[in-house]
């Protein structure tokens, strides 16, 4: 596979229980396949310290405005979007294969942004009640009114027609 940045080839490496592609004496860039960035995305997670820190060449130049192809993926193009809430990392990923590639020091910029998962958790609530707040509260008082409508048609079922006069394993009953 050849950097989506760069255009090198990029090498394995091992980082404890993960196998990544790196882009080793290039830009320094990191591809994740499917699950495997969320699997070192938070500062309680270990990561190598190889994965923090890739070797790179200081003079490898890459141009962030220019869209990348997916080292996996023949012909498709990464999206390029942020990574969280707080929006201060922009990542690409990959519609094809969901796979994640982040340039150099990107990942070290994603663990620094949650203490932990509960803290990502609660900045997500945070942001959905800013942002779409409004409509949620819309959405969830119509399933209350759906809800007691469905109750009331229950109790009148049950009322019309009682569970005793309901065909079934009785063996007493009008049916």
């Amino acid at each position: 596979m050849n950097c989506p940045a760069c255009g090198r080839e990029l090498t394995e490496m091992a980082a404890g229980e993960l196998t990544v592609d790196v882009c080793k004496g290039g830009c320094g860039g990191v591809w994740f396949d499917r699950f495997e960035l969320q699997k070192v995305d938070d500062r309680p997670e270990t990561a190598a310290p190889e994965l923090l820190d890739v070797p790179r060449d200081p003079s490898v130049r890459v141009d962030a405005s220019k869209r990348r192809k997916c080292p996996k993926c023949d012909d498709v193009v990464m999206m390029r979007h942020f990574f969280g809430v707080r929006k201060e990392v922009e990542v690409d990923e990959c519609p094809g294969c969901a796979g994640f590639w982040l340039d150099h020091g990107e990942l070290n910029r994603v663990r620094e942004q949650f203490e932990s998962a509960q803290d990502r958790e609660q900045a997500t609530e945070k942001w959905l009640d800013a942002n779409a707040g409004a409509q949620l509260s819309e959405m969830a008082e119509e399933s209350q009114e759906r809800l007691q409508k469905a109750r009331r048609f229950a109790r009148f079922f049950r009322f019309v027609c009682p569970t005793w006069y309901i065909p079934g394993d009785q063996k007493w009953g009008a049916f």
